[in-house]
């Protein structure tokens, strides 16, 4: 059975994201004296939020998502660290902008993490963001081979710009900041387990996601962003490795990977869903760490 990425407490000093440690450095704080507040400001779409399908299908939010996994690990180092989940399930780069899905002060996602920013800019720890996968014309979610094929070069220019501006705005609220972005594993590889047209769908779709995240890295990193690889944590190009998964049978690593990790492979009424699962967000989690972890240390 493909195991999970080691847990996420990766030892105090991995509290780097936010401001270096070392082990026994400094006077110690007397025990009556509270931990310093910071901030981890969580921004992006349905991920953000952890959001799961319950035993009935539904989607909802939870409190197992990377945002809040990756607190519990940085906690250990920051004890006053504080998780702000600003996250909205559906959103696109658009709405992240102009608003019309969840309701913002300041009518909009963005507006509403500008205005966090500019407040807390001096106690801030870090921001991490997730969007994109859910533009209409998103390569993550494009629903035939077709459209898939095209959709790179066809439409990604204006989900880049939308990213572009969204970055841009959050630099001038807090110049400094620590900013994690991350790309995105593919829940259709799970069409792989449908015979030779499902295994074709699979490959085209791989070969779109690589095009998309690429495309998203070029622009997280023209704006100083780190981009924690989810892509490569959910092995999404490996089609060779084979794996046993239980009640599934033998698979690609990638294919076993998204089975495991999402309800891309569930049983209604939980799935198919394309959201991650709890040991899923671990993943993801651990992959915004290690972009942390390299970043603090350049």
């Amino acid at each position: 059975m493909y195991r999970v990425l080691p847990t996420l407490a990766i030892a105090g000093c991995l509290a780097v994201l936010a401001a270096g440690c070392s082990a026994g450095s400094g006077p110690a704080r007397p025990h009556h004296s509270r931990p310093p507040v910071s901030y981890y400001l969580s921004l992006g779409d349905s991920l953000a939020q952890g959001v799961q399908p319950n035993t009935s299908g539904a989607n909802i939010r939870t409190r197992q998502g990377y945002a809040d996994q990756l607190s519990a690990a940085l906690r250990s180092g920051q004890p006053g660290l504080r998780l702000v989940k600003l996250g909205c399930p559906g959103e696109t780069t658009t709405t992240m902008i102009n608003g019309g899905i969840c309701t913002y002060p300041g009518g909009s996602q963005l507006a509403a993490a500008v205005r966090f920013l500019q407040a807390h800019r001096a106690h801030l720890s870090l921001v991490t963001i997730d969007i994109g996968a859910n533009d209409p014309a998103s390569c993550i979610t494009q629903p035939s081979a077709a459209k898939i094929a095209t959709c790179v070069g066809k439409f990604v220019p204006q989900t880049t710009a939308n990213i572009g501006k969204i970055l841009t705005r959050l630099r001038q609220a807090a110049p400094k900041a620590r900013i994690i972005a991350m790309n995105y594993y593919m829940p259709s590889l799970a069409q792989w387990r449908q015979g030779l047209v499902g295994r074709t769908f699979a490959r085209v779709s791989e070969m779109a996601a690589a095009g998309f995240n690429t495309v998203l890295t070029d622009v997280y990193s023209s704006h100083r962003v780190r981009v924690a690889d989810v892509f490569g944590a959910f092995h999404t190009s490996d089609f060779g490795q084979q794996v046993s998964v239980p009640g599934l049978g033998t698979l690609p690593r990638n294919v076993a990977a998204i089975c495991q990790w999402t309800w891309a492979c569930a049983a209604p009424p939980r799935g198919p869903n394309q959201h991650a699962n709890q040991a899923g967000y671990q993943v993801i989690a651990r992959a915004f760490l290690l972009a942390g972890a390299r970043q603090a240390a350049r």
